[in-house]
């Protein structure tokens, strides 16, 4: 596991009510995770990671190992 994705982890159970163990692969979609809180918790990653990001930059971030490679791919 990546620090990025250790840290995605522990923002997700900080930040999103999910009711289980946040999981790397899983779609936000089958995490139960609403579009509305989705794009809360990209705003909490942006501002944890000091991103700036476009929407256009989120399309196909379906899961937390997608948003780990984002953020990794934005970085330094």
């Amino acid at each position: 596991m990546t620090p990025t994705e250790d840290r995605l982890l522990q923002l997700a159970r900080e930040q999103l009510d999910l009711g289980h163990a946040p999981d790397l692969d899983r779609t936000f979609a089958e995490s139960g995770v609403s579009s509305v809180d989705a794009v809360s918790f990209l705003k909490v990653v942006s501002q944890e990671f000091h991103l700036s990001t476009t929407a256009g930059d989120c399309v196909g971030v379906d899961s937390l190992r997608d948003l780990a490679g984002l953020v990794d791919a934005h970085s330094g």
